[in-house]
């Protein structure tokens, strides 16, 4: 029996497994190696401004594209969507990634950040109107938290033990992504998802040159001090994170099972530790790997879990990343 032509046709526009494994790796390595990218630009540069820079370009540029290929101007309802989510995903929570990184290691940071889908479970459970997950998620949730306080908790005399203020600013990372990432489920946003980011950048991108303002960040720019590797660390954030990591992601969301797009939550962090360690000779202690297994299984019991539930309730999920990653 011949297959008829609309059959074939769709066949044969279907991406292949190997580009959707190609693109899934991209967005491994392009958003698990920008905290290191981080680490080296705030070595030289004020971390709000630095951050300030690199989202309102890459934001720009992402406007300015999906504008000219024929989006439609976004309505007042969406821009006030796209800067609330900015302001809580990029200038709150990416914000206080920058400023930790000036003490805190990379693969930490990552782990740390990493930990956002914890958050979200139990805000989600306990905002109004919110869903109480089910015994695995609650399980996931407690072994996340074991594993971070692993991680955080100071023990005397200990080697690598994390920079306190560098562990708060984490932490209030990953919740506020957790509620920027909640709201932005019923958020009315462009139906571009690549128009909806460029927006988010640049609120997000506003947002952080008022922190840098606040935190007298003008006074500490020294262009002639800036290092080489800071530069590069920049152009990386951009090009790789913001660029080639977004569009391989939303590309992902459109052909690829969440279930499989879902899997960076926990595979970034890895990532970015062994990178951490590999080309910046960052600690990879006993410590951290049990609390990075620890934090990582839970994520990935919570992630599991929760596709689970969306299958059977036949809702489609909106895109969460984590907030070193944009």
């Amino acid at each position: 029996m011949k297959e008829s032509p609309s059959h074939t046709a769709s066949q044969s526009n279907s991406p292949s497994g190997l580009a959707i494994w190609g693109a899934l790796i991209a967005v491994y390595i392009a958003w698990g190696s920008t905290y290191l990218a981080i680490r080296f630009a705030v070595e030289t540069m004020p971390p709000f401004l630095m951050a300030a820079t690199r989202f309102l370009f890459a934001g720009a540029v992402l406007y300015a594209f999906r504008r000219m290929r024929g989006d439609p101007a976004p309505t007042r309802i969406e821009w006030r969507s796209a800067a609330i989510v900015g302001l809580l995903l990029l200038a709150g929570a990416n914000g206080s990634v920058v400023w930790a990184e000036q003490v805190v290691v990379s693969g930490i940071a990552a782990l740390m950040v990493g930990s956002a889908p914890l958050w979200m479970v139990l805000i989600d459970a306990l905002r109004p109107g919110g869903r109480w997950p089910d015994w695995k998620a609650v399980l996931g949730v407690v072994i996340g938290f074991a594993g971070i306080a692993l991680l955080v908790w100071p023990v005397e005399g200990l080697q690598g033990n994390v920079h306190p203020a560098g562990a708060a600013a984490l932490i209030l990372a990953s919740v506020l992504w957790a509620i920027g990432s909640l709201y932005n489920r019923g958020a009315k946003l462009p139906d571009s998802p690549l128009l909806g980011t460029g927006m988010e950048m640049l609120a997000g991108g506003a947002g952080l040159v008022v922190m840098g303002t606040l935190n007298n960040e003008w006074s500490q720019i020294d262009l002639a001090g800036i290092s080489t590797r800071s530069l590069l660390g920049l152009a990386y954030l951009i090009v790789g994170g913001a660029w080639i990591g977004f569009a391989a992601y939303t590309w992902l969301l459109r052909v690829a099972p969440t279930t499989l797009v879902s899997t960076y939550a926990y595979v970034n962090p890895l990532i970015a530790i062994f990178i951490g360690n590999l080309l910046a000779a960052e600690p990879l202690t006993a410590r951290i790997l049990v609390a990075t297994a620890i934090i990582v299984a839970s994520v990935a019991l919570i992630t599991m879990t929760q596709s689970r539930r969306r299958k059977k309730a036949q809702v489609v999920p909106a895109p969460v990343h984590a907030a070193g990653d944009d």
